[in-house]
């Protein structure tokens, strides 16, 4: 049982009280696991199922993950790893976002052995008397030592007095669903050591508490973010998933197969001894950490298809099967850089311009040569730049 206790925390960051955990584990105690989500947009990233992942695992030992759902704070606005105050949402906007999260949560977890709670069951009745006692388990000093209030308060920029509280609320939940383990990302160990106090402050055993890594995002130095532009998203599609894995950079597809697949050590120590010796091409090894990740969402069959569809656009030259479509017009001589910026593929008809001088510009495979040679595409030509921009040009009337 000691070896099944300790793989429940494999890959994990911080765990607190470690020991006091593994014999709870060990006696086969069964734990309520506790994981907040901020439904503060209507999208998931791969970030965000690392410890999705290792809730999967706890619930598969036959634990019961208990998802809160923050329709309260994602009210208030939470700035936990950020430096600035997070925009406050409308109940609606809460409301709408959670069912999306939900609705991916559950592609990893199963939805009947999970428990589902929403903050505004206990908070709705919430009074005064209660926020004053809440307030008094902590002090400002004590709040104020959470790293992104510190550095806001150095570079002085403004903290509200409602985010203060945020840590004390989330530290309630625990108390409110009788929490044994809490589960976040290292940017969360504050607060989860905070909701330990609270509970012992309210009678019950302090939480044990893990954290794991947060995952780096395309770029390979930020953490992924869709405001960063870095993400990739749970419901997007195989093939776009596919491709936005191949994009990273070579040191990081072993810590995404770590953190993103159940690939064991053994399967991605031996790929890494490949690369390492030169029998193992790097590409191929990111292309299978890309299926394996792509398979946990789609299914393998999928993730097959994806990487079929991958090299038939960057091994063999060929265009994919889909791809967007853009009305242009066609069958009339037309400018290239117009053709460019109406199809999406430029900004503007300078960056067109040096689009086409940089030869990154194709039609119908043919490299175009310069901007200063009109167009005539015919309805169904496919338009590409660079190795992956590929858009297929349809017939738009001409204004009279």
């Amino acid at each position: 049982m000691g070896s099944e206790a300790a793989a429940l925390l494999v890959g994990t960051e911080h765990c607190e009280p470690r020991a006091a955990l593994l014999a709870r584990l060990e006696a086969g105690e069964h734990l309520r696991i506790k994981w907040g989500v901020d439904p503060s947009a209507p999208d998931l990233h791969l970030g965000h199922t690392v410890p999705m992942r290792l809730l999967r695992r706890w619930q598969r030992a036959g634990h019961t993950p208990v998802v809160i759902v923050g329709d309260l704070t994602a009210r208030i606005g939470d700035p936990s790893g950020r430096s600035a105050t997070r925009p406050q949402l409308s109940p609606d906007e809460v409301e709408a976002n959670a069912t999306t999260y939900l609705e991916q949560l559950f592609t990893l977890l199963d939805p009947d052995a999970t428990e589902v709670r929403r903050q505004s069951e206990w908070f709705q009745g919430f009074g005064l008397a209660e926020v004053l006692r809440l307030a008094a388990q902590s002090t400002v000093a004590q709040l104020l030592q959470r790293a992104d209030f510190s550095q806001r308060m150095a570079a002085e920029r403004p903290i509200g007095v409602h985010e203060l509280l945020y840590p004390l609320l989330q530290g309630y939940d625990s108390v409110a669903v009788a929490a044994d383990v809490e589960l976040g990302g290292t940017d969360q160990l504050f607060n989860l050591l905070a909701a330990r106090e609270i509970q012992a402050a309210f009678g019950q055993p302090p939480q044990a508490i893990v954290t794991v890594p947060l995952l780096e995002g395309l770029d390979g130095h930020r953490k992924m973010s869709k405001s960063l532009g870095n993400a990739v998203g749970v419901r997007a599609p195989a093939t776009e998933q596919f491709g936005q894995l191949m994009s990273i950079g070579d040191e990081l597809v072993d810590r995404y197969w770590a953190l993103l697949t159940e690939v064991d050590e053994a399967r991605r120590a031996s790929v890494r001894a490949g690369v390492a010796a030169g029998t193992i091409h790097p590409r191929d090894a990111k292309a299978e950490m890309a299926r394996s990740v792509v398979a946990e969402l789609h299914g393998a069959a999928a993730a097959a298809a994806a990487a079929a569809a991958f090299d038939a656009v960057h091994r063999q030259g060929r265009a994919p099967v889909e791809m967007p479509v853009a009305a242009v017009l066609t069958g009339a001589a037309q400018d290239p850089r117009e053709i460019l910026v109406a199809a999406g593929l430029a900004t503007s008809r300078g960056a067109a311009a040096r689009l086409v001088q940089q030869g990154g510009v194709r039609l119908n495979e043919r490299r175009l040569v310069s901007w200063t040679e009109p167009l005539t595409p015919a309805p169904g030509s496919v338009l590409r730049v660079g190795p992956r921009r590929f858009v297929r040009l349809e017939l738009r009337p001409a204004p009279r």
